[in-house]
C-alpha cells in the first residue's frame, strides 16, 4: 500500500513538527504511531521520506529519512481562464487541471467576466488536495485575479487563444517549432475567455500580441469545460 502522502511547505529541515491539521490527520485520522513512515512534499518538486518521531496529535514530529527531486515537466503549461458565476465549476476545473498537471492558473478579469469571487486560501487548498490525491510533487502556481490586459503581456514561447468568433483556427495540439522543443522546458499558455466569450476588442488585442487562434472541437464548450479540454491536449503533447 502507497504510503500517506502530505504537503509541506519547507523539507528542508531534518526535522519538522507539522501543523495541527496535518497532525490530527496522521495520528487520529490514520492511527500512524511512532516508528512509522510516510511522505512529504513542498509542491516544488521535492519528496521526502519521513518517519513519524513524536505521534501528538496536535503537534506531530517527524524526522526525514531521504528526499528526491522530480523534474520538472518540459512544457509548462499555463490555463488564463475567465472566473465564473457558479463558484463550485471553478473549483472543479482547479482540481482537474491540477490532477492533469498544469503548472500555473491565472484566473482573468475580461469585459465580459460576470463573477470576481475569489478566495485564494480556500481554491489553493484545492490545489494542494490534488495534487497530493494525484501523487504529484509540483503545485500549480494559482495567480490572484488578474486584467486581460495585463495577461496578454506574456512572454511565453507558445500563445494561444480560444474563442468562438468564426474565423481560421489552428487544431490544439499545435506542433512547437525544434528550437523550442529542444529547450530545457519551455511554456505555453491558452486563454479561456468568459460565458459570454471574448469581445472582439479583446480577440484583437490578443492576436496583435502574437496569440494564435485555435479550436478545441466542434461544440461550444463551458468555460470551465474549455479550460480542461486545453490542459488535457497541451500537457500531452
Amino acid at each position: 500500500m502507497p504510503l500517506p502522502f502530505f504537503f509541506v511547505e519547507n523539507v528542508a529541515a531534518n526535522s519538522l513538527v507539522l501543523d495541527e491539521e496535518t497532525s490530527k490527520h496522521i495520528i487520529q485520522v490514520l492511527r500512524k504511531k511512532n516508528g512509522e513512515a510516510i511522505l512529504l512534499t513542498d509542491g516544488k518538486g521535492t519528496k521526502a521520506t519521513a518517519v513519524i518521531k513524536n505521534d501528538n496529535r496536535k503537534k506531530c514530529e517527524v524526522t526525514i529519512q531521504s528526499r528526491e527531486k522530480e523534474e520538472a515537466k518540459k512544457l509548462a503549461v499555463s490555463i488564463a481562464i475567465s472566473l465564473v458565476k457558479n463558484t463550485s465549476r471553478f473549483e472543479w476545473f482547479l482540481e482537474k487541471a491540477t490532477e492533469i498537471g498544469v503548472a500555473e492558473i491565472i484566473p482573468v478579469i475580461c469585459e465580459r467576466t460576470e463573477s470576481e469571487k475569489f478566495r485564494h486560501d480556500r481554491l489553493n487548498g484545492i490545489l494542494i488536495s490534488a495534487m497530493l490525491q494525484s501523487q504529484q510533487c509540483w503545485l500549480p502556481i494559482l495567480h490572484q485575479p488578474t486584467p486581460f490586459k495585463d495577461v496578454i503581456k506574456t512572454k511565453s514561447e507558445n500563445k494561444y487563444i480560444a474563442h468562438c468568433v468564426e474565423g481560421e483556427k489552428t487544431s490544439l495540439p499545435v506542433e512547437r517549432s525544434k528550437k523550442i522543443s529542444s529547450a530545457p522546458q519551455s511554456s505555453s499558455i491558452i486563454l479561456i475567455g468568459p460565458e459570454g466569450d471574448f469581445t472582439e476588442k479583446e480577440i484583437e488585442e490578443a492576436l496583435a500580441k502574437g496569440f494564435v487562434p485555435v479550436t478545441l472541437g466542434a461544440t461550444r464548450l463551458r468555460t470551465e469545460t474549455a479550460g480542461l479540454v486545453a490542459a488535457v491536449l497541451l500537457c500531452n503533447q
